[in-house]
């Protein structure tokens, strides 16, 4: 569902990702690990075709994504490290607006049903945006994912800041998705939500994906002495 062929993007001479090779199908949550500046957003960037690639292909579902941009984006909805909603709208209102512009109609009632399945309160529903927490927010986004049936999901440092309880509530709406199929590929700093939500492991250096680890092969400790050991290198 989400492949890189040789993905590479320079910016004025400095390679942000370099030949990276990735493929995630559905049902699976990659988890791509590294610092600051190893080219995780970038990657992100290259498959919501908001940068070009300096060679090599972005694909979803098959279709070149610089090609196909319509179309690929028709799959997909990105959650960032901070969602952007209009905070004078509730959340009813704001899944509404976003899901209308992908040409989902929902009704107030569909709305608030899907935003609860996503994990808000019935109370929280109707209120406005600029009284959620970051962790509200967030749901919000996943209430659009299901909205609009996406196959794939693109998550940049989605728990940064979030408390370990809005994460691990996160985590399993994560868990809700790749069980109707969607193949997820989140970008993070945290080693354990990685281990513990994540189906493959990816730890990204100097632009370079370094290492593949199945989550379940690996013990917390054994997957911080990988990780320290290439941020070492």
């Amino acid at each position: 569902m989400l492949e890189a062929i040789n993905l590479s993007k320079t910016y004025n001479g400095h390679t942000a990702v370099d030949e990276l090779n990735l493929s995630i199908s559905g049902g699976e949550i990659y988890c791509l690990l590294g610092a600051n500046g190893a080219g995780k957003t970038t990657t992100i960037n290259l498959f919501l075709n908001l940068t070009q690639p300096s060679a090599g292909l972005a694909r979803i579902d098959g279709l070149s994504v610089a090609q196909y941009s319509l179309e690929t984006k028709k799959k997909l909805t990105y959650i960032p490290e901070n969602l952007s909603l209009y905070p004078n709208l509730s959340g009813i209102e704001n899944l509404q607006f976003f899901s209308g512009l992908s040409g989902v109609q929902l009704t107030d009632d569909q709305a608030g049903e899907l935003l609860v399945e996503a994990g808000l309160q019935g109370d929280a529903v109707g209120k406005r945006v600029s009284g959620y927490s970051k962790g509200m927010r967030q749901k919000v986004g996943i209430a659009l994912a299901i909205a609009r049936n996406s196959s794939v999901l693109l998550l940049d440092e989605p728990t940064s800041g979030l408390d370990p309880s809005a994460s691990n509530d996160f985590a399993g709406l994560l868990g809700d998705m790749k069980s109707r199929g969607a193949a997820i590929l989140m970008t993070t700093h945290d080693l354990f939500r990685a281990k513990e939500t994540g189906t493959r492991i990816g730890i990204m250096s100097n632009g370079r994906l370094v290492e593949e680890l199945n989550a379940a092969d690996v013990s917390h400790s054994d997957l911080e002495r990988v990780y320290l050991h290439h941020m070492r290198a």
